[in-house]
């Protein structure tokens, strides 16, 4: 790709404004225009994510070199949006932004608008009412090389001549045409430097500004027959001839059933081995602390508080890392927006809007994103019902509960002797958790939540294989989440529980007898809290010591490992019966001799974790964004009594089955 442009010829004056202060440039555009990619190529690890006040659920601020005499230029990707005319809050804040009335947001020096070269017509709508407002903007035009592969002709002077602005192709993944937007934005940001052509589009009278939406799109649509040839016109291209069977009317939802049930499998075989070389290193490490440590409170704490609970957490790892990597993949190649276009018409005939499925789609990793992102929904009433059911979608806190259960109860079987009944199960959770969601929003929309969904306009970006460095970031990200957590919630959380356990001292949980240490934790502050619950949830299957972890959880869900490590001793020197949590599941008793867990307790547990609200994280976050207590302590009300029910007649029912 040849450069369309000089370099920029700056006088003295304007060199040392730059050069004196940090310059703030924002990317604007449509969604799925290949924005993230830019961003990330731009800014490579020098990025954060950052919650400016009421700007988005991730803002991105990176850092971009513009050039090497200057210092890095604050880059901000917002929001995407397909016009000025926002609906709902997520585009009135963007707009914000890009209109400099955003006080958290500095005045923008110069706007990146990313358009797609194959969708130029509808990406441009935006850039239009952006140039019109006077604005230094520059135009990237992302997906270059698909619009060449689809053989469209696009003469970007032409382009650049009819805007007034400078449109400038890029290939972020090929990192081609970075520099020529770089020096594009040098020559428009503020202040000034040399005179660029003033955007026919903002000479335009005001009439024509104020034009309607049908005006607009003649006005583009004359545009990009100027500047755009093709070859192929009217011929379906490889994306629609794709989306006749994965958007099918009934081959989509089972293709879509697929390829979830393939993700589940990998995620099982390919994390067993490391999920296994970090239970080892931990529990090395805690003999390892007890051998060279004197015994007493320290090294009780150290092996059992600290190394044992956060080290049964960070076991999952590999299994959450490779679930957002599948989840990247298959957003990146376009396959999410099929499947929200397959979800739509479900989701329609509860009174959801179709928006919502994206706010859901990301709650399937963690719901306070999810539940943040409902903001791009526009009814109020629409909004609220979608964040009442979010946390119904199985997020990456509940998968090491799943995992845990399945290792101790279901392993080593195979349904049709190829795929695990592991894989099936953690299917089946999540389908689970999305039918009870649209039942729930059914009766809310039906009664204190009823308004008519409004229509609901969907993209559909072209197939395309997946950026390695899209994805690689976004595996960073969550990972660093992820040991964060674990190296702050979860790893205090486990020293309180630990505590818990150890107070009133009468003994030690760490030496003597299995009947001390029993002894000890069940006259333990932890322990009486579990017995003052036993006779609410025995009814489910469970006793005071999956008590106490019931009641751990409500703070972190994954923490009922830690809790459950802690509370059998797991690893606690090379003589112990039960080596790893699994084991001690298997091996746990009642007074009567009979097993504690089996498979129908394990399968009660995992109904009660799919339907709690167990996340204060996501309590906090629907009282900010309702603004009231009101939604937070109905929806943590609603879900703990669905949960219980659910519960009970899983674990009753299965008796009456003869599955005890």
């Amino acid at each position: 790709m040849s450069a369309i442009l000089d370099t920029p010829v700056i006088d003295q004056s304007a060199r040392q404004q730059q050069s004196a202060r940090e310059m703030t440039i924002v990317i604007a555009g449509n969604p799925n225009a290949g924005k993230t990619s830019l961003f990330n190529s731009l800014t490579g690890l020098r990025q954060k994510v950052a919650n400016y006040p009421g700007v988005t659920v991730e803002s991105k601020v990176g850092q971009w070199t513009l050039a090497p005499e200057l210092p890095p230029a604050k880059l901000i990707d917002l929001p995407g949006l397909y016009s000025l005319d926002a609906t709902s809050l997520d585009e009135e804040i963007a707009r914000a932004a890009l209109l400099g009335r955003n006080v958290a947001i500095p005045s923008p020096d110069a706007i990146v608008i990313v358009v797609d070269a194959t969708n130029l017509v509808r990406n441009l709508y935006l850039a239009t009412q952006l140039i019109e407002t006077g604005q230094p903007i520059v135009i990237a035009l992302t997906m270059f090389d698909l619009a060449q592969r689809s053989h469209l002709n696009i003469k970007v002077d032409k382009l650049t001549e009819a805007l007034g602005v400078p449109v400038v192709p890029v290939v972020a993944k090929q990192r081609k045409g970075l520099d020529d937007l770089a020096k594009a934005v040098l020559r428009k940001a503020r202040p000034s430097i040399v005179c660029d052509v003033v955007s026919p589009l903002a000479d335009a009278q005001p009439a024509t500004r104020q034009s309607k939406l049908i005006q607009r799109y003649a006005m583009i649509e004359r545009i990009v027959s100027d500047a755009v040839d093709t070859a192929d016109e009217g011929k379906p291209g490889v994306s629609e001839r794709i989306d006749r069977f994965v958007t099918h009317r009934f081959l989509g939802p089972i293709i879509l059933v697929i390829v979830m049930l393939l993700v589940f499998q990998a995620i099982f075989s390919w994390a067993s081995l490391p999920m296994s070389l970090i239970d080892n290193v931990f529990s090395a490490l805690g003999d390892a602390a007890r051998a060279h440590l004197p015994a007493g409170i320290f090294t009780d704490l150290l092996t059992d508080g600290i190394i044992a609970g956060v080290g049964g957490v960070l076991a999952f790892l590999p299994q959450i890392l490779l679930l957002f990597l599948f989840i990247s993949l298959l957003e990146d190649s376009g396959y999410m927006a099929r499947a929200a276009f397959l979800m739509d018409r479900l989701m329609r005939a509860v009174g959801l809007h179709g928006k919502a499925f994206v706010p859901l789609l990301s709650s399937f990793a963690c719901a306070v994103p999810g539940i943040m992102a409902t903001r791009t929904i526009e009814n109020p009433k629409d909004r609220i019902a979608t964040i009442m059911i979010a946390p119904f979608m199985s997020c990456s806190a509940r998968l090491p509960v799943y995992t845990l259960m399945i290792a101790a109860f279901f392993s080593g079987r195979r349904v049709l002797g190829v795929i695990s009944l592991g894989a099936v199960i953690i299917l089946a959770m999540y389908i689970l958790g999305i039918l009870v969601a649209i039942v729930v929003a059914w009766i809310l929309k039906h009664t204190i939540l009823n308004a008519p969904p409004p229509p609901f306009v969907m993209e559909l970006p072209p197939y395309r294989l997946p950026d390695l460095g899209n994805v690689m970031h976004a595996l960073f990200s969550r990972c660093s989440i992820f040991l964060k957590r674990a190296g702050t919630v979860i790893l205090a959380i486990s020293i309180v529980l630990w505590a818990l356990m150890a107070f009133p001292r009468g003994g030690s949980i760490t030496s003597g007898s299995d009947g001390d240490k029993a002894v000890q934790i069940e006259n333990s502050f932890a322990g009486r809290a579990g017995r003052l619950i036993e006779p609410a949830i025995k009814p489910l299957g469970f006793d005071w010591k999956i008590g106490i972890g019931l009641i751990s959880s409500f703070a972190a869900r994954e923490t009922i490992i830690s809790t459950l490590s802690i509370v059998y001793n797991v690893g606690e020197n090379a003589d112990s019966k039960s080596t790893s949590l699994v084991d001690a599941l298997r091996n746990a008793r009642r007074a009567d001799g009979s097993p504690l867990w089996t498979p129908l307790v394990g399968l009660s547990l995992m109904i009660f974790f799919l339907l709690a609200c167990q996340c204060m994280s996501t309590v906090a976050i629907v009282r900010r964004e309702t603004n009231s207590w009101r939604w937070p302590i109905f929806m943590v009300s609603y879900m703990l009594v669905l949960a219980w029910v659910a519960s009970f007649i899983t674990y009753q029912g299965g008796h009456l089955l003869g599955f005890s």
